[in-house]
């Protein structure tokens, strides 16, 4: 199975415009994202979708691959299938482009999961205990099955904790691979009921009986949603080469 790589990046942004070319430790935002994503073995190729002219030129400039998509797509699943449509890809994995400090080994192993064949769509959650995360609706929360299947996703505490049980709940990681099929048909499905209540893509999958695979992984995600995130990023970095 061939699987490509592909950063979705927007300009225009509520509460951070331009973010994807937000200065980090001297480089933009997207170059650290795209550097991080091409150490990932076993990808063929990793490519930056994006709206905007801006973005593309960056990310030329830096010697990466840009494809401009469509501004009317309304949504980065949608803006990766456009890429795809065009690839001769089996499958793509779905980085975002505010993720600075993204695994790459996350990406090796959820493209390598993908190709096993077990799931249509693999994504990756992270253990925590911490209380204030799991009430907040900030915080996507997902429950597993067996075969560490998706059983479902929520902005609200899942599961329910009995009283005096502590705190335990997997923080879903928002990277996805997904089989050219399975995208395929995401984009053409009209969006599902408890996906528009939850604000969340994903459940369009499940309420189409989409098998999803969750990857555990012990690094959580870093990602720049505020400006305010990024001295935190900066100084992530800067720690790691104390």
């Amino acid at each position: 199975m061939t699987v490509g790589v592909v950063i979705p990046a927007r300009f225009s942004s509520t509460r951070f415009p331009g973010k994807p070319l937000t200065p980090i430790a001297g480089k933009p935002m997207i170059q650290w994202v795209w550097e991080r994503a091409c150490r990932a073995r076993g990808v063929c190729q990793v490519l930056v979708a994006t709206d905007d002219a801006r973005i593309e030129a960056a990310v030329v400039s830096f010697g990466g691959l840009a494809q401009l998509t469509s501004p009317a797509a309304p949504s980065g699943s949608d803006r990766i299938w456009e890429v795809l449509s065009g690839q001769s890809w089996d499958g793509v994995v779905n980085v975002q482009g505010d993720e600075p400090l993204v695994d790459p080994g996350l990406i090796e192993r959820l493209a390598q999961s993908l190709a096993t064949g077990e799931a249509e769509v693999v994504t990756a959650a992270v253990a925590s205990d911490n209380p204030e995360d799991f009430r907040s609706p900030h915080v996507v929360k997902v429950v597993t099955g067996d075969a560490d299947r998706a059983l479902y996703f929520s902005r609200q505490p899942i599961p329910h904790l009995r009283d005096g049980e502590p705190v335990r709940f997997l923080h879903h990681v928002g990277m996805y691979a997904y089989t050219r099929q399975a995208l395929q048909s995401f984009v053409r499905w009209p969006a599902a009921p408890l996906e528009q209540k939850e604000r969340l893509e994903q459940l369009r999958f499940l309420h189409h009986g989409v098998r999803m695979k969750v990857l555990m992984t012990d690094r959580p995600a870093h990602g720049v949603d505020v400006p305010a995130d990024v001295a935190r990023i900066e100084s992530i970095l800067r720690g790691s080469h104390e």
